[in-house]
């Protein structure tokens, strides 16, 4: 009897103690989990508190780089009014060369003209000269002279003759001036040539200088294109960057504010498992004393029976036993079907805080995990983007999906998300070049310097 006495009280007691460790352990878990979001919690406190110095930080590189996109400007301004003076001295020795030639045209036609009259006095001369030889000279000027009639008729001839020496006197001294005159216009001909070829090769020099200024302006646009897309891909401004942080402590409270409910819940249920678990072993208790006391009424020593009833009932109070369900595996899932084209790393001369997936058509992007949704917005630089925070296994995760389709954004900020969920479609927004997602993944909370950025690959099955 006091064997079987001592079995029944150690039975009880283990039963009791099973039920008082069913209802602790779920508890002491999720203290712990709760214990570690506080803590993360805080840090994202902590972090905010420095967001003035960071945005200070962050505006003085904007207003850098602002001031060297608007000295590009100025020197693209520069450029443009270069070319364009260019272009109008062009335009003014065109002008001039085709005045040039028009110029030259007539003097051409003028030298033409000299010529013939050249080539007639020099047949006249010629015809002169052989009537001069025919008829033996000045000797006829003679003849004419003494055959005059009167006083009157010689001075007449005389007259005459006068006129005809000086006509052809005159045509000598119009004949060397006509000389003179072509080779004087035939020099400024070849003068003008010569002028008008040095036209031209300025004209080319300066359609070459044209065409190096158009190469320069050029590659100025594709430097500054460059620049800004190094140092403004996937960056936010600070205003952006203090909202996004306060919309992060507030998703993360969220996360602790169902943590706690959840714990609650735990601990209501543990603590009714515990209460019927209790009342079964008293209602237990109170059934094995009772048929104690009817068998010592009864007179009956056969105890062997009774010890199996007991241990059928300890078994099947065993069995009984509630537990917590398992707690989530943790997995990732792929965030969108596509092809991944770019990785974490350095990337044109900066850092590439996440991943690229690309593909045509339309793409669904999914959340990568459970979470809660810090900000769902479009920003200038990400585009359409959607901020989630995880809480996985104590661990506080972040991802960020941007570059969305515009107005394909599914759920708005605070909104708690399952995995698998659709939040969007993949895009070509903001900073983009083509559409795909740029996924990040951040141990921890988001910040604008992504220290906290880790690789997807090997933890995101891609």
């Amino acid at each position: 009897m006091k064997l079987k006495k001592k079995m029944v009280t150690l039975s009880l007691a283990a039963m009791m103690s099973v039920g008082t460790v069913t209802a602790t352990l779920p508890t002491n878990a999720f203290a712990d989990k709760l214990g570690d979001l506080e803590s993360q919690s805080e840090e994202l406190k902590k972090e905010q508190s420095n967001i003035d110095s960071q945005i200070d930080k962050s505006q003085k590189e904007i207003e850098r780089l602002v001031g060297e996109q608007e000295d590009a400007k100025t020197a693209v301004e520069r450029l443009t009014k270069e070319i364009s003076d260019a272009e109008a001295q062009i335009d003014e020795k065109n002008k001039e060369i085709e005045a040039k030639k028009a110029e030259i045209k007539k003097l051409e036609q003028e030298i033409e003209d000299l010529k013939e009259r050249i080539k007639q006095r020099n047949e006249l001369l010629k015809d002169r000269a052989r009537s001069m030889q025919e008829s033996g000279g000045t000797v006829n000027y003679i003849d004419v002279l003494l055959g005059a009639q009167s006083f009157s008729d010689f001075i007449g001839r005389v007259g005459a003759v006068a006129t005809i020496v000086e006509a052809d006197q005159e045509i000598v001294r119009q004949q060397e001036e006509d000389k003179k005159s072509l080779e004087q216009k035939q020099a400024k001909v070849k003068e003008d040539l010569a002028s008008l070829e040095g036209m031209r090769k300025e004209l080319e020099k300066m359609k070459a200088n044209l065409d190096n200024q158009k190469k320069e302006k050029a590659n100025l646009i594709t430097i500054l294109k460059e620049e800004e897309d190094h140092h403004h891909a996937e960056k936010i401004s600070g205003e952006e960057e203090k909202e996004l942080l306060a919309a992060q402590e507030k998703a993360v409270a969220k996360a602790i504010q169902e943590e706690k409910d959840r714990q609650a819940e735990a601990a209501r249920k543990a603590e009714e498992a515990r209460q019927a678990e209790l009342a079964r072993q008293a209602e237990a208790k109170k059934a094995a004393e009772a048929a104690k006391s009817a068998k010592q009424n009864a007179g009956t020593t056969s105890s062997s029976g009774n010890s199996g009833s007991d241990s059928s009932s300890e078994s099947s109070g065993g069995q009984e036993q509630v537990q917590t369900p398992p707690p989530s595996s943790g997995d990732w899932i792929r965030p969108s079907a596509g092809v991944l084209t770019s990785g974490l790393g350095q990337r044109w001369g900066s850092y590439h805080a996440g991943i690229d997936l690309a593909a045509a058509g339309t793409v669904p992007i999914y959340a990568a995990a459970d979470g809660v949704v810090i900000q769902s917005y479009h920003s200038s630089s990400y585009g359409e983007v959607v901020f989630i925070a995880h809480s996985i296994n104590g661990q506080t995760y972040t991802t960020v999906y941007a570059h969305m389709r515009s107005g394909s954004r599914s759920v708005s900020n605070g909104q708690t998300v399952s995995q698998g969920q659709q939040i969007g479609l993949m895009g070509n927004t903001g900073q983009s070049t083509g559409q795909h997602l740029h996924f990040e993944l951040h141990k921890g909370g988001w910040n604008q310097s992504k220290s906290n950025a880790i690789n997807p690959v090997g933890i995101v099955p891609l």
